[in-house]
């Protein structure tokens, strides 16, 4: 499983799985908030299925190491 969700990508997706979730746990939205935990889910994995299948990658490329 490799890494491809970047840090604003992760930033926004754990903020707003947690909106979701505190809405749906406090009732001020249904049951559907807690699909909340799939967005707080991958940004605290950095992992995107969806991303994987589309092909989309958010982070930037790993450094290449530099050999003296």
């Amino acid at each position: 499983m490799q890494m491809n969700v970047g840090t604003v990508d992760r930033v926004i997706r754990i903020a707003v799985g947690l909106l979701l979730i505190g809405l749906a746990a406090t009732g001020r939205v249904g049951v559907w908030g807690w699909i909340g935990v799939v967005p707080l889910i991958t940004g605290l994995f950095r992992f995107c299925p969806a991303y994987s299948i589309l092909g989309v990658k958010t982070c930037s490329a790993p450094k290449p190491d530099a050999k003296s």
